[in-house]
């Protein structure tokens, strides 16, 4: 086999910082090399994600393009990669966003771009490692090492409210993180007294007995970190002003990919880590996710800033990741896992969307337009179909996702899942009530008549992100047959560890 066929996953991790590394190596390069070499580094990185795709085995449990190597063996730390079919989907999501997130900003980030396209590769490595990690101090590397390039993008291409926003999104995922890193030590020794070998790999975890009430002290610090990245109410407070404040590219990966660590964090290490613990707090994270939807929707509905109303839709989508993830049944854990993807497509798409309206009008007050439908006919259908898929309209990526978490909820608690079932009404409600305002009505404002549809390199942009939206819409089974092996491996352990731990004296 070659190095390629061998390292396939660290290739396509570190790809992007190294392509950084590189780029600061070379002096004197200008800017549009920087932004060529970005893009095809990037765009390659996605090329070889999609290897990953075709070679997966979805009949296959267990992870696959395992990589280990020796890294601090003294303290049981070592490069420990494989995915499975929930990491593949998060995989090919971040590498596919990236490179359109480059393009999007090609005309918006003017300032600092060398700067800006290093955070930015850095931040793919970052987001990738995180997702193949199957090892905890590796994996809290890259966790923290997300933070870093985030904070900067935020805070020097952001609003003018960006070091507020970027210094709030830093302290609450980094007070969420240093929790888990507590919870992480306590799991090391834990496994350290059973067993006398220290490590942090995941498998061999998954093999340690957590007394019940030790259990739910480390589930609640897992968790306090994952609903901060989440983020779940009431720890959601960053994320509207990190989004609001952030460049248009940065809030396609925050709310792409950046959120999904949460989520991810809970299925990939809290959930089977803690399979009882996950149980007995099911029904506090429904009640949580439920008062999310609800909230983020009711909120949505009366932004006057059509950037935060998206924001605050984000809080409502990931309710609903989370309510089908605590199902705990196959297709809640599915329909949460083919969500998160949804969610960043749609999203992302959104917020592409606008930050494209707020370029030409340098406002994104919803009350500033109407009947922009008519200078821009192709932005208009364009926008209006994404706001259907966000919706969940039959036949787009939406609609499958929400529909198997509802299923997946009302089999495990109708009365959670009925006052849920609201969120997607109110969605309709807050979209396609800024839609109206935004497209239709008299064209008034002479500002508005002077608009210019998308150029070539935008509709490029958003033709790239509408291929998907309609194939997982028309074809959900490509992606939902790479998660059945992952999700009945999930219960499977976290049935089994259950059962050993009621049973252990």
């Amino acid at each position: 086999m070659s190095f390629l066929d061998t390292h396939l996953l660290s290739i396509v991790t570190f790809l992007p910082f190294a392509t950084a590394l590189g780029l600061t190596l070379v002096r004197g390069l200008p800017e549009s090399t920087w932004r060529a070499l970005g893009l095809a580094s990037t765009t390659l990185t996605f090329l070889l994600s999609v290897r990953l795709f075709t070679e997966f085995d979805p009949t296959r449990s267990g992870y696959q393009f395992v990589e280990t190597a020796k890294w601090l063996p003294e303290w049981g730390i070592r490069w420990f990669v494989g995915i499975d079919g929930v990491s593949l989907l998060l995989v090919v999501l971040t590498t596919f966003l990236v490179p359109l997130a480059l393009l999007a900003s090609w005309n918006d980030i003017q300032r600092s771009v060398r700067s800006w396209i290093f955070f930015v590769l850095a931040l793919e490595t970052g987001m990738l490692g995180a997702f193949v990690s199957l090892n905890l101090f590796q994996f809290y590397v890259f966790w923290e090492l997300m933070l870093v390039p985030m904070y900067f993008m935020i805070g020097i291409w952001g609003g003018p409210r960006r070091v507020y926003a970027a210094i709030k999104f830093f302290l609450f995922t980094m007070f969420g993180s240093l929790l888990m890193l507590v919870a992480m030590l306590v799991v090391y020794y834990l496994h350290y007294e059973q067993f006398g070998v220290l490590s942090l790999d995941l498998p061999a975890l998954l093999r340690t007995h957590i007394p019940g009430r030790t259990q739910d002290w480390l589930f609640l610090a897992f968790a306090l970190a994952f609903a901060v990245k989440v983020p779940m109410v009431p720890f959601h407070t960053w994320l509207p002003d990190a989004h609001v404040e952030a460049p248009t590219a940065g809030s396609v990966i925050l709310a792409g990919v950046l959120l999904k660590m949460g989520t991810y964090g809970f299925i990939r290490f809290a959930l089977p880590l803690f399979p009882q613990a996950s149980a007995d707090f099911a029904p506090v994270i429904f009640f949580l996710a439920v008062v999310g939807i609800l909230y983020g929707s009711l909120v949505a509905m009366v932004q006057a800033d059509l950037k935060k109303l998206v924001a605050y839709s984000s809080v409502a989508h990931l309710g609903f990741v989370m309510l089908g993830m605590f199902a705990l049944n196959v297709e809640g854990i599915e329909g949460s896992v083919l969500q998160m993807v949804n969610h960043g497509l749609s999203t992302g798409a959104l917020f592409l969307l606008v930050g494209m309206l707020y370029e030409r009008r340098h406002t994104r007050e919803i009350a500033a337009f109407g009947g922009v439908a008519k200078p821009m006919p192709v932005y208009a259908a364009m926008f209006g179909i994404v706001a259907m898929s966000s919706i969940g309209l039959p036949m787009l990526n939406g609609f499958v996702g929400e529909f198997l978490i509802l299923l997946g909820a009302f089999q495990a608690s109708p009365g959670f899942a009925v006052p849920a079932t609201f969120g997607v009404v109110l969605a309709a409600g807050y979209l396609l009530w800024a839609y109206r305002r935004v497209f239709f009505g008299p064209l008034e404002n002479p500002e508005n008549r002077a608009l210019i549809d998308l150029d070539r390199r935008e509709k490029l942009v958003m033709v790239l992100i509408l291929v998907p939206i309609f194939w997982i819409g028309i074809q959900p089974n490509v992606l939902l047959r790479r998660l059945d092996a992952a999700t009945l491996e999930l219960l499977r352990t976290m049935e089994s560890r259950a059962v050993a731990m009621r049973e252990a004296p």
